[in-house]
């Protein structure tokens, strides 16, 4: 475990998947403790896809590839390039079992950075390989919410239409139900969670605010790198996760084709894409 300590907050983050376990700030975890209870993770990473494939499954020029949920970073142990008080930077490699799924040769580091009462997480990933290498890439992070999730808002940086998009198992039914005719205040209640993920594909905003209501305790999401933005929460569970993703699950009867799928990100051999968001305490 490090842990990163700048005088507001103190980080402990594991090198299994590079995740961020905890965040105390005036001695108070403000995310989500991983009991498995409801859900043992924490923040994992998402690489190299966002959500589910159909059957688990892609294909790349004519082969068939198997690829878990979320991918595999998350479970796969980091090396500690550098830590120091406020700044850590973690890296995985591609290796022979990432190649049986993910046939691209890369190296991915993640590098978090105390800035205040601000953590900035940079996602850098490069592609190893002589092909263009296509993936996506998500954050999960989960913020406590030990007075139940109904005493909070969030509340979007512009206005809004919301439309969540509908899953019919693993992938996008095509269909939307709209939870917010116009605003930029969402108050969170439980049922919207009837629906698994609340998953905007269209918003105008880069910047979403978690917000108690009572005590004006606030968790700022800033995410200038993501095209899509999921709010999760298992029914009852003291916690909400609210999720930068730059990849998407695909629609009903599009092409298992990588090279095809929607969100995905297409990469040049030798090149590097930084992709950032930064969370705030207050």
């Amino acid at each position: 475990m490090i842990t990163l300590n700048n005088g507001i907050l103190k980080v402990e983050i594991t090198e299994i998947g590079a995740e961020i376990r905890r965040v105390l700030k005036n001695g108070e975890d403000r995310m989500w403790s991983g009991n498995p209870e409801y859900w043992s993770g924490v923040s994992p990473i998402l690489f190299p896809i966002c959500s589910r494939l159909p059957d688990d499954e892609y294909s790349f020029n004519g082969k068939t590839y198997k690829m878990q949920m979320h991918g595999f970073a998350s479970g796969l142990l980091f090396e500690v390039e550098s830590a120091e008080m406020d700044t850590a930077i973690f890296l995985l490699k591609s290796n022979a079992e990432t190649l049986k799924m993910f046939p691209f040769e890369f190296e991915l580091r993640i590098k978090y950075t105390l800035i205040l009462n601000t953590i900035k997480v940079e996602y850098f990933v490069l592609n190893k390989s002589e092909n263009t290498m296509y993936y996506s890439i998500g954050s999960h992070e989960s913020y406590a919410c030990p007075e139940g999730i109904e005493a909070y808002d969030v509340v979007f940086e512009k206005e809004e239409v919301l439309k969540t998009a509908l899953l019919e198992g693993p992938v996008f039914s095509g269909k939307y139900e709209t939870i917010l005719e116009s605003g930029n205040t969402l108050s969170l209640k439980e049922d919207y969670f009837e629906f698994d993920t609340l998953i905007f594909k269209n918003i105008k905003s880069k910047k979403v605010s978690l917000i108690n209501r009572e005590t004006n305790k606030t968790a700022n999401v800033f995410f200038p790198d993501s095209e899509y933005l999921l709010i999760w929460h298992p029914i009852g569970a003291p916690f909400i996760c609210i999720e930068p993703w730059q990849g998407i699950c695909s629609t009903k009867g599009d092409s298992k084709d990588i090279t095809k799928k929607e969100g995905i990100i297409a990469l040049g051999s030798e090149k590097e894409n930084t992709h950032t968001h930064i969370f705030e305490f207050k």
